[in-house]
């Protein structure tokens, strides 16, 4: 395959960062087709349009989801990205590979595929960019029984679960994210292959408030880590911390290398609490937990001194989105504490889980998100099918509507019941 002029990417290539054209082109020398996927991109930079075709479903057999359909619209001008598609690889809980393992899903991947990836898609896969119609149950077939590796999810249909490193290697976890990662994604394969809902539906594990999945923005079913007792409090440490001992520094050392001048525990955690739950009493800090928010602020900067507490658990927020068009949207939080225990199979997680997708897939619209469902029947319905009791964490805004609407069976009689009569009589 030719070489193309671009003259367009070739400006990608200037300045001190790395560049993904320059990678390509790296990639060309042993893998051709990436001439005419630079080519393409090229052209669609001078078009300003896409020349990815819309449609065509494509996959392997028996599965419904894990592949994405990729054709140029233009394949007289580049045939080597006539059938483009993409693989999407659910990786371990956690991400970890051995290299061994990597290895030779790359040596799979050079042998059947363009050898371009993406590590990692944003829900959590392996992403394998590039690979003709052909070849995909070749590649399929060598990955599920040399590498014992299955594929991820794509389309209307439960999207690979991804979690955070949890209590492998996080002091601040809450639970075992990579265990209830495993187990759900063990559980759900008929949900992860075969599309039966009515849009995407992602869960996303955090251990802890900091929330490094980003769950609280990117998922349906957000499990964060939080604990419902007090913060444990060391007033030693604290101590060290305000006297800037070296073996103490702020945020754990994350700024090492950089003068950022003496630690002031009252500008820097104090008046930066979102809740201003904290205070200094003489030389002790006091924190008022029942205004704590869980935000990890005040433990972030002095994690030698400050640590969660013991009765840990997680909070469930669900119906967050991030489309181009309308806004993102955060998670709604629907139980603000649960524990997650492997004691039971999850199945406090699952029966929440599964009412969900019973109630969505019954009312939802065709690429409606449950969060979008939520907005559009409201969330006291949402919760009389979660059969969960409005609690004050619910509350986003004091309502602006000053009537109020009681069901009949909710009015315990005298003049409550004259007033369901007369809206009885002016209704009709």
């Amino acid at each position: 395959m030719a070489k193309h002029q671009t003259p367009l990417l070739d400006e990608l290539e200037k300045g001190p960062w790395p560049s993904f054209v320059t990678a390509l082109k790296q990639q060309a020398e042993t893998k051709p087709e990436c001439w005419d996927l630079l080519g393409q991109l090229e052209l669609s930079y001078k078009d300003r349009i896409t020349h990815w075709k819309h449609g065509g479903i494509v996959g392997v057999f028996g599965y419904g989801g894990g592949v994405v359909g990729r054709y140029s619209d233009r394949p007289d001008l580049f045939p080597g990205v006539e059938h483009f598609h993409t693989m999407r690889v659910n990786q371990p809980s956690g991400m970890y590979y051995s290299t061994q393992h990597l290895r030779a899903m790359m040596d799979l991947w050079e042998k059947y595929g363009s050898g371009v990836t993406n590590m990692h898609g944003s829900t959590g896969d392996m992403i394998l960019l590039g690979c003709r119609t052909e070849s995909l149950e070749l590649m399929f077939h060598d990955m599920t029984h040399q590498l014992n590796q299955d594929l991820g999810g794509s389309g209307s249909n439960l999207r690979t679960p991804s979690c955070c490193l949890g209590e492998s290697r996080c002091e601040w976890a809450c639970y075992d994210t990579q265990e209830v990662c495993h187990t759900l994604t063990q559980k759900y394969q008929d949900e992860l292959h075969r599309p039966a809902f009515p849009y995407k539906f992602k869960f996303k594990f955090s251990g802890c408030p900091n929330d490094c999945v980003a769950a609280i923005a990117r998922c349906d079913f957000a499990v964060i880590g939080t604990w419902k007792d007090d913060i444990r409090i060391d007033q030693d440490a604290v101590k060290k911390y305000i006297a800037c001992d070296p073996a103490y520094p702020a945020d754990g050392g994350a700024h090492k290398g950089r003068d950022w001048g003496k630690f002031d525990i009252q500008k820097e955690v104090i008046n930066l609490c979102p809740t201003h739950c904290m205070k200094m009493d003489g030389d002790k800090l006091v924190i008022d937990n029942s205004e704590c928010n869980r935000c990890m602020h005040c433990i972030n900067v002095m994690p030698r001194a400050l640590r969660p507490g013991l009765e840990k658990g997680a909070t469930i927020s669900i119906g967050a989105k991030a489309p181009i068009l309308e806004g993102a949207q955060f998670a709604t939080l629907v139980v603000p504490f649960v524990k997650v225990s492997k004691d039971d199979d999850y199945e406090t997680l699952t029966e929440y889980i599964e009412k969900i997708w019973d109630w969505w897939m019954e009312v939802g619209k065709n690429r409606e998100r449950v969060g979008e469902t939520m907005q559009r029947v409201g969330l006291p319905t949402f919760l009389k099918v979660m059969e969960i009791e409005p609690l004050p964490q619910h509350v986003k805004e004091p309502r602006s509507n000053p009537y109020i609407f009681w069901r009949e069976e909710e009015v315990p009689g005298g003049w409550e019941r004259d007033i369901v009569e007369f809206r009885k009589r002016h209704a009709a």
